[in-house]
């Protein structure tokens, strides 16, 4: 530990001792039954710094759910497929609507918002899918968690993706609607297959924090020395994440936390403090806007003794 400088075990394992006796601890996402069955009490932080030490506490071996912080590799898959091309169907400003809201879908002739509501997921997942079968797609982009994370042992939670599948009418009646305007180009039941099961990846902290260090680094593993993207797109990707990774409560993260983020509604948050640290903190009760209530309050209470927000100490 350098003079004056936090030690990171110590203060993540004290914001894990923290969040563990709070007892604010938001609401388990039941429109989806099995996200409803989750352990409110659940809490878990992982951090892994540029020599890929890492800092964990609480249950940060507890798989979970990632949901919308799939979105966050899907869009890096997109952009290596499509490049700026991406961008003719989906646009990059914040929403300020809940994530499975249709209203503006209207308004803008079908074309989502951002990459990470749940519109914007579903055309970046049609676009994937385009020239695959929907196996195909979904098996490319499980091998690219797999690869970023180096843990070939990540799978789909079949409970969840066929939860999702019976329970999603919101998601297909954006689809539907998407597909009337020509931003789908694939029969949307199979797109939606794809959507509903990259969102029910499972993983644990530590491997979602894994997985995320790329955008920590300008685009490579610095374990490694692997470019997974140019500097440009993790860039890129990184302030989309600030502006849009929480749905209407991006201002709010931005406000609080300072770091660029991607909240799922199974209670975890990617976050990304770069050229310091991959984070990722799992607790499932939800706040208003779907977003990990403690998981907030964690990533603000770390930025803020780490001196890690963007913005400055």
């Amino acid at each position: 530990m350098t003079a004056g400088v936090p030690d990171l075990q110590t203060v993540v394992r004290e914001i894990a001792q923290e969040m563990r006796e709070r007892t604010d601890r938001g609401e388990v996402a039941s429109y989806i039954p099995e996200l409803a069955r989750v352990d409110p009490s659940a809490f878990g932080i992982a951090v892994i710094d540029a020599e890929g030490e890492v800092a964990a506490g609480g249950d940060s071996d507890t798989p979970f759910s990632i949901q919308s912080i799939s979105k966050v590799f899907t869009l890096t898959l997109a952009l290596g497929k499509a490049g700026d091309r991406l961008w003719r169907r989906v646009g990059r400003e914040p929403s300020g609507s809940p994530f499975n809201s249709i209203v503006q879908l209207e308004n803008e002739r079908g074309v989502p918002r951002n990459p990470f509501i749940n519109a914007g997921a579903i055309a970046v997942t049609d676009l994937i899918l385009s020239g695959h079968q929907p196996r195909e797609a979904l098996g490319e982009i499980l091998r690219f968690m797999q690869f970023l994370a180096d843990d070939s042992t990540i799978t789909i939670d079949k409970a969840v993706a066929a939860s999702e599948q019976r329970t999603g009418f919101r998601n297909a009646a954006l689809a539907n609607y998407m597909k009337s305007f020509g931003i789908l180009d694939n029969p949307v039941a199979y797109t939606l297959g794809v959507y509903f099961h990259h969102c029910a990846i499972a993983m644990s902290c530590r491997q979602l924090a894994m997985a995320g260090r790329f955008l920590a680094y300008s685009g490579r593993n610095p374990s490694t020395g692997l470019t997974v993207v140019p500097p440009e797109r993790a860039r890129r990707i990184n302030a989309i994440m600030l502006t849009c990774g929480h749905y209407d409560g991006s201002g709010e993260f931005a406000y609080r936390v300072g770091l660029p983020g991607k909240s799922g509604v199974g209670g975890g948050i990617l976050a990304v403090a770069p050229g310091k640290a991959s984070i990722a903190v799992w607790a499932p009760g939800l706040d208003a806007s779907g977003n990990s209530h403690l998981g907030r309050i964690a990533l603000e209470t770390l930025a803020k003794r780490m001196g890690w927000s963007i913005f400055g100490a």
